[in-house]
């Protein structure tokens, strides 16, 4: 094997320049490397996509929200669910709950007047994936504060500080003929990309919703968010707890015809980029072929004084894994390049409004890469076996006939 080794890494390193098949295995080991490089920044623009995407809506939707199976309002301290939610904390310390209260209302400012989603949690600050896409002001939700999307800022001229008055749709049917209604201060502006949420969601206090949609000492229900457990799990683990009339909904159900969509284009676009690295391999077996018909004499000879044919077929298999990994490598090192730049400079720019970013995102996963790697390396090895083949059925008295 070691004689293999050293025969593979010589024809390799081949001091003929001006031989076709030394420039054929070049150019074998750059085409694998491209086609590498084009699976692993696919798989990572891909990954990168479904991961900003998932970040985001998970960040507004919060991991897990538990409801009234008919949509009612749930009594604000139900000792049953609020018993459940204790235990499920303790045996979860990253989990982050808070209470809810969610309906249709409208902002007026001025004369004009925009439908939006008024949403009222619990606590002295939005949670913290929200927090982290505030552009203006802070996340504190502090009485007769309010914070907003920057598309809804931007349409209405807003800024932080601004007054302008929400009042609940409901109140206007009413008999009494009585509008609720409160004057809020812009408090915070955040930005995610998002248009549907930046255009509708507005955040308060939990009290400020609950007197706007006549929902004193009621919830819509509980938002549950995780950092590190595992939020399937958790879901089935929390819904075995509660009965009727509670169910849970995560936020890939809530937007599961989004998430089904990005899985329907994983596999033909794999499958389309898949093409270059099957080119490639093409390549190594026209490589590998030309090296066998090139060295033809001296496979002669090597078998005249005593190479075994096993030996012969562990050198152009050896050959060609060696191929495989060094294409594999280097195209590893072009996909890292590339996506470095893209995740530091943002070269690649698209548009927002069709695709939640503004951005092509890159988030490689390693565990894909190998499996990338392996699958370049194996091809190239199998690649090899055709030429391997041709070499191993050479017969020294007719390669040496004319020597």
């Amino acid at each position: 094997m070691k004689l293999s080794i050293h025969l593979a890494l010589r024809y390799l390193r081949s001091s003929d320049r001006a031989s076709f098949s030394s420039f054929a295995g070049k150019l074998a080991i750059i085409g694998l490397g491209v086609g590498i490089a084009a699976l692993i920044l696919t798989a990572a623009i891909y990954k990168g996509f479904e991961d900003t995407i998932s970040n985001k809506i998970a960040g507004f939707d919060g991991h897990i929200r538990i409801q009234d199976f008919l949509g009612r309002p749930i009594p604000n301290n139900s000792a049953g669910l609020d018993s459940i939610l204790f235990d499920f904390a303790l045996e979860h310390p990253d989990a982050q709950i808070k209470s809810f209260v969610q309906g249709p209302a409208m902002m007026r400012k001025g004369l004009n007047a925009e439908g939006i989603i008024l949403e009222g949690l619990n606590g002295e600050e939005l949670p913290s994936a929200l927090n982290k896409i505030i552009i203006g002001g802070n996340g504190e939700l502090s009485e007769k504060t309010i914070i907003i999307g920057k598309r809804l800022a931007d349409a209405y001229q807003l800024i932080v500080g601004d007054p302008f008055v929400v009042f609940d749709l409901g109140s206007m049917a009413e008999i009494t003929g009585m509008q609720r209604l409160t004057q809020f201060t812009i408090g915070g502006i955040f930005h995610s990309g998002l248009v549907e949420y930046d255009n509708s969601m507005v955040y308060t206090r939990i009290e400020n919703a609950q007197y706007l949609l006549n929902m004193n000492e009621e919830i819509s229900g509980n938002i549950i968010y995780l950092d590190n457990t595992d939020y399937q799990s958790a879901a089935l683990d929390i819904k075995s707890r509660l009965g009727y009339p509670y169910y849970t909904l995560t936020w890939k159900e809530k937007h599961h015809t989004l998430f089904k969509w990005l899985a329907v284009q994983k596999l033909p676009i794999l499958l389309i980029f898949g093409m270059i690295a099957l080119v490639a391999i093409v390549n190594i077996i026209s490589a590998l072929t030309m090296i066998v018909l090139e060295k033809v004499r001296s496979i002669g000879s090597l078998q005249a004084i005593g190479l075994s044919r096993r030996s012969i077929i562990s050198l152009f298999l050896v050959k060609g894994t060696i191929i495989g990994l060094v294409g594999s490598i280097f195209g590893l090192i072009l996909a890292l390049f590339f996506g470095w730049v893209q995740m530091k400079y943002h070269i690649l720019s698209i548009a927002e409004d069709i695709y939640f970013m503004d951005h092509v995102p890159v988030s490689f996963d390693f565990s894909q890469i190998l499996v990338i790697i392996f699958f370049g390396t194996t091809c190239s090895l199998l690649a090899s076996l055709w030429p391997t083949n041709i070499a191993s059925r050479v017969k020294p008295a007719d390669a040496l006939r004319y020597e």
